[in-house]
């Protein structure tokens, strides 16, 4: 052990204190023995929805329509309530051992070695070197998160007219964000042929906030320095490119998890997803760490997020009872034009995924999609679903779709009717 380092040992260490993280630790903490600990990185715990100051939160887990902030403290009040600890400032830098992780807090370090490890630490937008804009590194670009913090947390200024790339649920939330700030969206961009958000939302926002959605268009050039003055939009199918002038751009979706903890540690990620590779009691393949929320699938809504983590408390308190692994696995694959599925892995006598519910992600609107499933090159499994499959969102299978599956068999493919 290092000099200087404080050791602790509670039950159960949950890295990451946004909407799975807690509500895992609010059902953890009253059923363990030892204490169940959160750490988190940022100052304040809550996660995204502490900075996202709009309506529509809460609506699954709590069945309440709520701020973002308002539901971030209730769900820190609950896990309080519940007996959890929670060290914001916390910031877990490595792995010392299988349940064993290293923190730094501005007290100093400290070693925390449990009996079990949830990850929830979340997903992020990609920013604009991780988009591979060109152009000026002009002043004024932001993602949803950096948005959102500097106006509802900073009070921070921004300017008068935006173009946001992206026209997904959160695209809508910096649409939001920015017309409280002042500035008007004057254009949203998607590359996909329709809006990525759900109808009931882009077509009232394009009403309230007097903006157009360009579809198949993406953004090629930012122009300004040292501030933004315009970006260049192309139309994917002609190749037309013209200026749009504007000084704020907000990069919105293309999420990626936080997975860097998982990756340090070893722990298998799935090549689709990029987040941990786990089964359907959110199992990762290191024994006795387990992974909810965002960090798994981005992205998902907050509540949906939170459902997770009550999914997850139960799989630990099961490993804390001591109850392996199962033996025997069956690989879920999705199959195009899926880009991936989740959980990944289905073992015998593992309970249904959360929510009863498969998750994909398509890179194609299907408006009513039959769902085939195939083994060893043999459908197992046919279904017409009467909600459509669309890019930008989580498309949500129920999962007795998988009741036709062998147990014994090899790798199911995931996909739809050509």
């Amino acid at each position: 052990m290092t000099t200087g380092t404080t050791t602790l040992t509670p039950a159960v260490v949950i890295v990451g204190a946004g909407p799975s993280g807690l509500s895992a630790a609010r059902e953890l903490a009253p059923k363990v023995d030892g204490g169940v600990l959160v750490l988190e990185r940022e100052s304040t715990a809550g996660g995204i929805p502490r900075h996202s100051d709009h309506p529509g939160y809460g609506i699954r887990d709590m069945r309440r329509f709520m701020s973002g902030p308002a539901y971030a403290r209730r769900l820190v009040r609950q896990a309080e309530a519940a007996g959890a600890t929670i060290r914001t400032n916390a910031t877990v830098t490595n792995w010392a051992g299988d349940r064993v992780i290293e923190a730094t807090t501005p007290q100093g370090r400290i070693r925390v070695e449990a009996r079990a490890v949830v990850l929830a630490t979340g997903a992020r937008e990609r920013p604009r070197p991780a988009r591979l804009i060109p152009g000026d590194r002009a002043r004024g670009v932001y993602t949803t998160g950096h948005l959102q913090n500097l106006v509802h947390l900073h009070h921070g200024k921004v300017g008068r007219r935006a173009v946001i790339a992206g026209a997904e649920l959160v695209s809508w939330s910096a649409a939001l964000t920015l017309r409280e700030a002042g500035c008007r969206t004057v254009l949203m961009t998607t590359e996909y042929p329709r809006p990525d958000s759900y109808l009931l939302f882009s077509a009232p926002g394009r009403l309230l906030f007097g903006t157009r959605v360009a579809t198949r268009t993406r953004v090629t050039r930012i122009i300004g320095r040292p501030a933004l003055e315009a970006v260049e939009i192309e139309n994917l199918d002609t190749g037309a490119r013209r200026i749009v002038e504007c000084d704020t751009l907000v990069l919105t979706g293309d999420w990626i998890p936080d997975h860097e903890l998982a990756r340090t540690g070893g722990i298998a990620l799935d090549p689709g997803t990029k987040g941990p590779l786990v089964d359907s009691a959110l199992r990762t393949d290191r024994p006795g760490v387990f992974a909810a929320g965002n960090v798994l699938h981005p992205v998902d809504t907050a509540d949906i997020a939170a459902l997770d983590g009550v999914h997850v408390a139960r799989s630990v308190l099961a490993w804390l009872d001591g109850r392996g692994t199962p033996a025997g696995q069956v690989r879920l694959v999705a199959d195009p034009p899926f880009r991936w599925v989740a959980p990944e892995i289905l073992r015998p006598g593992d309970p249904a995924p959360a929510r009863r519910r498969l998750l994909l992600w398509t890179d194609r609107h299907i408006p009513f999609p039959r769902i085939v499933l195939r083994q060893s090159g043999k459908v197992v499994a046919s279904r017409r679903l009467w909600w459509p499959a669309a890019p930008g969102r989580v498309f949500r299978v129920p999962s007795d779709v998988l009741r036709g599956v062998d147990p014994a068999g090899g790798t199911v493919h995931v996909g739809v009717d050509a």
